[in-house]
């Protein structure tokens, strides 16, 4: 496949994821002369070189924490040799997880600068891996960003990467093991410059503490803990500043713990945005690396769940726990009556004691899906959202009513907080209305039951979300594991008809509506995805990641389900599996809406002995990390 002209050929087609200055100390730049017999002669602009004060200061007062863009760093005309060379030389693989979508390309860290036949092959592209990494550069990355001389080692972690239309990469602070320095060389075409509405932007964000109490009064006091206050800082959801990929200028920042937080911009235009992303790394690791955003994806510790308590399910309005005429006669109001007859209910809980999943088509009856239907494409139409629109307002849709939610290393998107009416034509009130009175009602829960085998369900918890096309995703992180089995309960809403599209073999391409037919493919996201958290030691997986920032198999897929209008899906989540909302594309045809609801089902005793040993197992994985960090700091 060929992005765009950028690369000659792929592997793997995509298919159908602050620093302070150290007590106030200023680096006096004129106090050696690093450039002195460098080995970029007629390769670095001479005017980077007498901007070191300039950049060094501007850094110091950048916000939200300190970062530099150097513009026009190296002489004209070099760069653009280099791009040719990796454009004619170069292959590119499709890597794709809930944190990015990328096609990576060479790998620099692993050349080897001795060899005769690259050299011939890319001059310039391994003349500027050796000056990037040579002492005397070293040197001055540590004057400009006021590190202490000799802290950046000569280890080259750098690779060529093409974010094509559509790609992107989620909020994240860059830390793992020894990276200290963060860089971009952007090589973008110039001609035409590249504008806010071809997005690719980089993201910084702006990072606050947030408190996490351990106590019996809250509740959230664990078998031997002690109560205390956790503090940790994690990032804003909507970034404060951007940096556009301009050609021959080079973004960077020292990479820390809770502040270094940024992502990448979807591309919305139709050309590529093509860098040099890379990372310097010092002797050790930095101070307090629990907090680092892998870890934190990681840990399951309290604080770390991002979905709330579950609410009792109300069982007063039924006799008992099994669905009566009373409770069909209130459900049709609601739902389509197909899946109130016995034969149908039947039918569909053998399919799902069968496959532990099941999607119901066009689940509300027709009134209501015409209402739904009417106030989601009213409201995304207000917004401009979706078919190729860029999104360059973060606060779009967001108001008294839609919430924004975050930290956005976790999740971003708009959770309706209003009140729920039937009468109102808005879609939050529409669907906080369906959540409230039909999801969370006995009646349904007994529907469930008759449906699931699962049994009446104890409990519930829930939201009504908005995912905006350009904007917003959730990310799989180990706070969201469950101690039990529970039920997904989703009901979707978003452009099309909701029917099933057929796939055509012969041309490999998806027949029916256009809209159903994007969603169902998967290449404008939207869709939630299921996978097996990852068994091995932390510690261990975090030192295999640590050579690519673009691991794309960390963790085991079990399900996808595709976005669809007025389909509800069903999903029995065992212990150990986490679940994202993939990140919405600008090319979606619409906002994802929907109504997300956890059931609490009965357990069994496997589950309840599993769960003690579990919480046993993290007070000592916890004091084993907290005597891990008290040496490291030593």
């Amino acid at each position: 496949m060929n992005v765009d002209g950028v690369m000659k050929e792929t592997e793997d087609h995509p298919p159908l994821k602050r620093t302070k200055i150290e007590n106030g100390k200023n680096h006096d730049t004129n106090d050696v002369d690093i450039f002195e017999n460098a080995s970029w002669d007629n390769i670095i602009s001479p005017d980077v070189l007498t901007r070191t004060d300039q950049i060094f200061k501007s850094y110091q007062t950048s916000k939200p924490y300190p970062h530099g863009v150097i513009s026009k760093i190296y002489v004209d005309g070099f760069l653009d040799h280099v791009l040719e060379e990796v454009k004619h030389n170069s292959k590119v693989k499709f890597k794709e997880s809930d944190l990015f979508r990328v096609y990576q390309s060479i790998d620099l860290g692993n050349l080897n600068p001795l060899d005769t036949v690259l050299s011939a092959k890319m001059p310039n592209l391994m003349k500027l891996r050796e000056t990037l990494y040579c002492p005397e550069f070293r040197s001055f990355m540590e004057k400009i960003t006021g590190l202490d001389p000799g802290t950046l080692t000569d280890k080259v972690d750098c690779a060529v990467n093409c974010h094509a239309p559509g790609c992107h990469l989620l909020c994240h602070d860059d830390v793992i093991e020894t990276r200290k320095v963060s860089y971009i060389l952007y090589l973008t075409d110039r001609d035409p410059l590249w504008k806010d509405e071809d997005g690719g932007r980089l993201e910084l964000y702006e990072s606050i503490c947030e408190e996490n109490i351990h106590s019996k009064e809250h509740g959230t006091l664990k078998k031997g803990e002690k109560e205390s206050i956790e503090r940790r800082r994690v990032p804003n959801p909507i970034p404060v500043k951007t940096v556009l990929p301009a050609f021959n200028s080079m973004a960077f920042f020292v990479v820390e713990p809770g502040f270094s937080f940024h992502s990448v911009q979807e591309v919305f235009c139709d050309r590529p945005r093509l860098s040099i992303q890379g990372w310097y790394h010092a002797n050790k690791t930095p101070l307090h690396i629990n907090d680092a955003t892998l870890n934190r994806l990681k840990s399951t510790e309290s604080g770390e769940d991002t979905e709330g308590a579950f609410h009792p399910m109300d069982k007063v309005d039924g006799a008992n726990d099994k669905i009566s005429q009373v409770d069909i006669e209130f459900l049709s109001k609601y739902i389509n009556k197909t899946y109130l007859e016995i034969k149908s209910l039947d039918a569909i809980r053998e399919r799902f004691e069968d496959d532990s999943c099941i999607q119901l088509r066009h689940f509300l009856n027709e009134e209501w899906a015409e209402k739904v239907k009417a106030a989601i494409s009213s409201e995304d139409k207000n917004c401009q959202f979706g078919m190729g629109l860029p999104s360059l307002d973060y606060s779009a849709g967001i108001n008294n009513s839609w919430k924004i939610v975050g930290p956005a290393h976790k999740q971003r998107f708009l959770e309706f907080k209003g009140e729920a009416s039937n009468d109102d034509k808005s879609a939050g009130s529409l669907l906080s209305h369906l959540k409230l009175k039909l999801f969370e009602s006995a009646s349904y829960g007994r529907l469930l039951d008759k449906i699931c085998s699962l049994g009446m369900p104890h409990g519930y918890r829930g939201r009504v979300r908005r995912f905006r096309p350009g904007l917003d995703y959730t990310v799989a992180h180990y706070g969201i594991l469950t101690k039990q089995s529970v039920l997904d309960a989703t009901i979707c809403f978003a452009a099309g008809t909701g029917d099933q599209c057929r796939y055509n073999e012969q041309t490999e391409e998806l027949i029916g509506d256009d809209a159903d037919a994007k969603w169902e493919s998967g290449d404008v996201g939207g869709f939630e995805c299921y996978i097996s958290a990852d068994d091995d030691d932390e510690d261990e997986k975090i030192e295999q990641q640590a050579a690519d920032e673009y691991n794309d198999d960390d963790d085991t897929e079990l399900l996808s389900v595709s976005v669809s209008f007025n389909t509800l899906s069903l999903v029995y989540r065992d212990p150990g599996t986490m679940r994202f909302v993939k990140y919405v594309g600008c090319s979606a045809p619409s906002s994802r809406w929907d109504v997300s609801l956890e059931y609490e089902v009965e357990q069994d005793e496997d589950e309840v002995e599993a769960i003690e040993q579990d919480e046993d197992e993290v007070d000592a994985n916890k004091q084993d990390k907290d005597e891990d960090e008290v040496d490291a700091n030593k």
